[in-house]
């Protein structure tokens, strides 16, 4: 069963930065995608970054794209996801999220297979 354990979030106000952390433990295989999802109040549950553990490929949604950088340690079966020059409306739960495939085909809630519990952002002055 894989676990997923994510840990940074926190206050910050506009304009500052943040660090998610997730580790991942309990998969077979060194060859899947993670990532991150997050859930603002009152809002669907959508796709932010993920990274592929063998290709390498990313993906951001439009609204990160420039600010977020998603990076990964293989050694240490962890991602990472940097958060900058963040925004009021970068404000909800992240998750972190696995699937077991080896490339990005998509990033939809439908198609994740293991999920964290969730770490709490607020982007507030």
């Amino acid at each position: 069963q894989v676990q997923l354990v994510e840990s940074g979030g926190g206050l910050v106000q506009p304009g500052g930065s943040l660090r998610l952390s997730c580790a991942a433990s309990g998969f077979r295989l060194d060859r899947y995608v993670i990532g991150w999802f997050r859930q603002a109040p009152g809002r669907e549950r959508e796709g932010v970054s993920c990274i592929s553990t063998y290709i390498g490929n990313t993906y951001y949604q439009d609204s990160v794209k420039g600010r977020f950088t998603i990076s990964r340690d293989n050694a240490r079966h962890t991602v990472y996801l940097q958060m900058n020059n963040l925004k009021p409306d970068d404000t909800g739960v992240y998750y972190c999220a696995f699937q077991e495939t080896v490339t990005i085909v998509t990033w939809e809630p439908t198609f994740i297979h293991y999920w964290g519990n969730g770490t709490l952002v607020t982007v507030s002055s």
